[in-house]
């Protein structure tokens, strides 16, 4: 008899699990529905171009490729929803004001995010579209918040992040955009303060301690953010990152069990450019919901709109409500 084997990390939704996630899909997107954000169905294949728009390297070594025997043109299965979001409100609605979206649809990706994780994902999320200042991200990160509540999630812990302290550091030390910070890159992710210090040793001073000190600018949000300004350089980037970092925590601090600041999370460093936000809850490994600022993302498409949002494993979500009930 021929046994049928599905590829690695590829899985059936079996009945109990498939209407667990359906459940939830319902609940999930009814809650965005009745904050204003409106349901978009972008489709599973793309032509390649478009489809890795803006989103940086990580995402296209994610993307399966296949050439389209109608056109010859290289197309690409979706690893990520949020850039054809992105495509729809900067092409196709193209409207004025602020634009509200939310989705819900599989993605598929070349290498699963661990060992006993599928590669392909079913990805439910939220994008606010032409917010530029705090009210955006708070507004999103609420909904985050709020939504976790809605699916049943419990006990959750929040960390906050900034693209823009990194940026400003980089940048004022004359080493972004030029290939040169890649090992810091690194580094810092790694939290390696020994090769943080090696590998700015050359730099001027206030640059080169700035650097050093922010792997270490981790833990509970009011020590770190303290920290942060009184051992980071107080330029105008530096203070605004730190300003909005503490007006996110003060707004979502009564919604969460354990709230901490990381200056070196640099997810999704080259498509991101504000604040970052992840929720993890005990028992995961990884983030149950990511989220944060990548403005200018749909420039490619003719409209560089201030941009916010957020996604879901909707598959993880729901296993961890199961769990909690």
């Amino acid at each position: 008899m021929r046994k049928w084997v599905l590829p690695e990390h590829i899985e059936d939704l079996l009945p109990a699990e498939a209407e667990r996630v359906e459940a939830l899909r319902r609940v999930l997107l009814d809650h965005f529905r009745a904050r204003g954000y409106r349901l978009v169905q972008p489709p599973l294949v793309e032509h390649l171009d478009s489809l890795l728009t803006g989103t940086g390297r990580d995402l296209e070594l994610q993307t399966f490729k296949v050439v389209d025997p109608l056109s010859g043109r290289l197309l690409g299965l979706r690893a990520d929803i949020t850039p054809q979001v992105a495509r729809i409100d900067a092409h196709l609605l193209n409207e004025p004001g602020l634009t509200r979206l939310c989705y819900c649809g599989s993605v598929l990706r070349t290498f699963p995010a661990g060992i006993a994780q599928t590669r392909e994902v079913v990805q439910i999320g939220a994008e606010l579209y032409g917010e530029p200042g705090i009210d955006g991200d708070r507004e999103v990160l609420a909904l985050l918040l709020s939504s976790l509540a809605a699916a049943g999630a419990r006990g959750l812990h929040l960390d906050l992040g900034h693209v823009g302290v990194y940026r400003a550091l980089a940048n004022s030390a004359g080493i972004a955009g030029n290939g040169d910070d890649s090992e810091l890159f690194a580094a810092l992710r790694a939290k390696d303060v020994p090769a943080v210090a090696e590998l700015t040793a050359r730099l001027p001073p206030a640059w080169r301690d700035a650097l050093t000190a922010l792997p270490t600018l981790y833990g509970p949000a009011a020590e770190v953010l303290a920290a942060a300004r009184a051992r980071l350089p107080d330029t105008p980037a530096i203070a605004n990152a730190l300003a909005a970092l503490t007006t996110l925590a003060e707004s979502a601090g009564d919604q969460v069990e354990a709230l901490h600041v990381d200056l070196a999370d640099l997810t999704g460093y080259h498509y991101q450019n504000g604040a970052i936000f992840s929720v993890f809850v005990a028992g995961e490994t990884s983030a149950i919901g990511n989220g944060g600022r990548y403005d200018g993302i749909g420039r490619s498409f003719g409209r560089a709109r201030p941009a916010t949002g957020f996604t879901f494993d909707l598959r993880q979500l729901a296993g961890v409500a199961a769990r909690d009930h």
